[in-house]
């Protein structure tokens, strides 16, 4: 390698930025093994995503993404929040504190922070029922989120909704879906709104949107139909 690859090496290892990014590629399991192309320069750092296919676009221009030791580790303390959070529902359920349903999302909190990384509160994000964590990722609190898992008035929909039915309009977070699959047309629709308010009511032509719309479903949703 050249030489002020080595230094830069050396130089991440020795830094905060650079433990933490180690620790989470520790954590990526594959991740991990293939390492992990990083250029650090200070606080500020140069990550290399892996490729990835994109549908009807040309894709990104770069696969390199810029971060920052600020960045780094508040996505690392809302991740280990996130876990602390959904620890303590599962003990609370268990506990029968929560009554009902209680899905919980341990295990891919770094898919909500990676998420809000890459986006803007201005985008919209549908889920289906294991939402707390987008709740928590769109800006609502951990004492409302566990108030509303108990079925308190202080919850995020006045303890109505319970696990499933979490929302957070200010931020474009709708839910919180208990039927599967029932969010990908909702997504859609969002996606349509978006493009369509850009376009100054027009529906017909390319008007770039400002806003995009995350719909997220699991494998067992994609056979539903809706």
């Amino acid at each position: 390698s050249h030489p002020s690859e080595q230094v830069g090496s050396s130089m991440l290892r020795n830094s905060t930025l650079g433990r933490t990014l180690a620790a989470a590629a520790r954590k990526g399991g594959a991740a991990a093994a293939r390492g992990m192309a990083v250029k650090v320069n200070g606080d500020t750092a140069q990550v290399e995503v892996d490729p990835f296919l994109c549908y009807k676009t040309e894709g990104p221009k770069s696969l390199w993404v810029d971060t920052s030791k600020e960045e780094v580790l508040k996505a690392l303390k809302d991740i280990m929040t996130m876990r602390r959070m959904e620890i303590a529902a599962d003990l609370m359920y268990k506990s029968q504190i929560i009554k009902g349903f209680c899905h919980l999302y341990d295990g891919q909190e770094a898919v909500a922070i990676g998420m809000e990384m890459g986006c803007t509160k201005k985008d919209h994000i549908v889920t289906s029922y294991r939402d707390h964590c987008f709740q928590y990722s769109r800006g609502d609190t951990v004492k409302r989120i566990l108030a509303e898992l108990t079925g308190r008035q202080g919850g995020a929909t006045k303890g109505k909704g319970g696990s499933m039915h979490m929302y957070y309009p200010k931020s474009n977070f709708w839910g919180g879906n208990g039927i599967v699959g029932a969010q990908v047309p909702l997504g859609a629709g969002q996606a349509f709104a978006a493009k369509y308010l850009t376009n100054k009511g027009l529906a017909r032509g390319e008007a770039p949107s400002n806003a995009c719309s995350f719909a997220l479903f699991g494998d067992g949703a994609a056979n539903q139909g809706q």
